[in-house]
């Protein structure tokens, strides 16, 4: 038996909504007892049966001790284009960012479209990486929407969802027979809400920035308009849904609807929707092009508040490496995407220092709700849940260096950014993956 008992913790529980000082004992990779300070160590080792040499400590220093993040759409550049991002540099920027669970995407190249190809994602995620590695299956073969992959045999072999990615499937009828076969098999469908005729080709979102700027842009009424004909076929097959990213005001009546309706559907945004706007483009600064693009301070405030309310579920990294080449050309040739695994927790903190987000509130949609909507134990400070915790500082300031970054891509919209929060201490199933032991 292997204990660990961390003493002098500001426990963050999502679960219970407590925020408050005490010890948590880790036992055999497994949360055994949390309890609040003072506490009798030896006491307690006694009434477990525990030997007190067989137990290690970790002194908090009185700062928090929370659910590691579970992050939803994390791509790892393996196979095919592995001089962006392996799933050795992944899962480091991962355990540095306190990132315990990364849930992966299939867009890579070739796509994660057949058994054998996640099979090779599974071996090579056990072989490299410190953290969990969760795959997503593409929903339709090469992700080209004509036609469904084979569920059945990606969920056997370990898929935890079924995703196209940015690629919606404009084929509403190849889409609802993914849906109905995968409600048959109780199989998550991760979807883009984007209409994707509106959508091609842009760079910007519309409005008097992207005017000025002379950008190609696309309305928000796109996300409104993919996330209705998204509904109405969850509606018609009863397929569990997710929505990766809401970044509109315009979409969020069509979601409340439809939970007030009973449909299983949850939605997800990403940080740099939540923290950045399309102001922050400026002089079409290319590591701000994202998709969807970034949205008005109107949007990002609508979602904020969405987030608040427990509208949106989830806040996921959306981690998408590119290497300088892709990224250092005109502003509307240059590839969208952002890393964000090391970024995700002292940006998402901006919420609790800026916006007044409790720190259990922030880490339910972090850590526990993905957890929750993927049927997984994490998330959870609660006896029997997995020992994957993150030991962070919420207030300690320091200005964001990309070159320190542990991605094989440094593609970070916030390099030079003052931050506050940073990780200490990383633990995946009672092991120590980052910080000085």
């Amino acid at each position: 038996m292997h204990s660990i008992a961390f003493t002098n913790a500001r426990l963050i529980d999502p679960e219970a909504g407590t925020d408050g000082y005490g010890t948590l004992l880790a036992t055999d990779g497994r949360i055994a007892e949390t309890l609040t300070e003072p506490v009798d160590l030896e006491g307690l080792f006694r009434a477990r049966n525990i030997a007190r040499d067989a137990v290690g400590t970790v002194d908090c220093g009185g700062k928090c001790l929370a659910p590691g993040i579970v992050d939803i759409g994390v791509k790892v550049c393996e196979p095919g284009e592995r001089h962006k991002e392996s799933y050795r540099s992944a899962g480091l920027a991962a355990a540095a960012g306190g990132v315990t669970t990364m849930v992966t995407r299939p867009d890579t190249s070739p796509p994660i479209d057949s058994p054998e190809a996640l099979e090779f994602v599974r071996r090579r995620a056990n072989e490299a990486a410190p953290v969990n590695v969760l795959p997503m299956a593409a929903l339709t073969k090469g992700r080209a929407g004509r036609e469904m992959t084979e569920i059945g045999f990606l969920l056997d072999a370990g898929a935890v969802a079924f995703t196209d990615c940015d690629h919606v499937i404009a084929d509403t009828k190849v889409f609802s027979r993914a849906l109905t076969y995968a409600r048959a098999l109780g199989a998550l469908v991760i979807a883009h809400p984007q209409d994707p005729g509106l959508s091609a080709g842009a760079a910007a979102t519309s409005g008097k920035f992207a005017s000025l700027r002379g950008l190609a842009a696309v309305s928000p009424m796109a996300e409104r308009m993919g996330l209705d004909r998204d509904i109405a076929l969850v509606e018609m097959t009863g397929a569990r849904y997710h929505a990766d990213q809401i970044t509109t005001r315009r979409a969020l009546p069509a979601l409340a609807r439809a939970k007030r309706n009973g449909l299983d559907i949850t939605a997800g945004v990403s940080i740099h929707h939540l923290t950045l706007n399309e102001l922050d483009v400026a002089d079409y600064r290319t590591f701000f092009k994202v998709k969807p693009p970034l949205r008005s301070e109107e949007d990002r405030q609508g979602v904020i508040e969405a987030l608040r309310d427990g509208l949106i579920d989830v806040i996921s990294s959306m981690h998408t490496p590119q290497d300088e080449e892709s990224k250092r050309l005109p502003f509307e040739e240059a590839a969208s995407g952002a890393v964000a695994l090391e970024t995700l927790l002292p940006a998402a903190l901006r919420l609790h220092h800026g916006a007044g987000f409790d720190l259990p509130a922030l880490f339910r949609a972090l850590s526990l709700n993905p957890a929750r909507r993927l049927g997984l134990p994490a998330g959870r400070l609660a006896p029997g849940a997995p020992a994957d915790l993150v030991l962070f500082d919420p207030d300690l300031p320091f200005v964001m260096d990309r070159t320190t970054l542990r991605s094989k891509s440094r593609n970070t919209p916030f390099d030079g950014a003052r931050m506050q929060g940073r990780v200490l201490g990383t633990w995946v199933a009672g092991r120590r993956v980052f910080g000085s032991a």
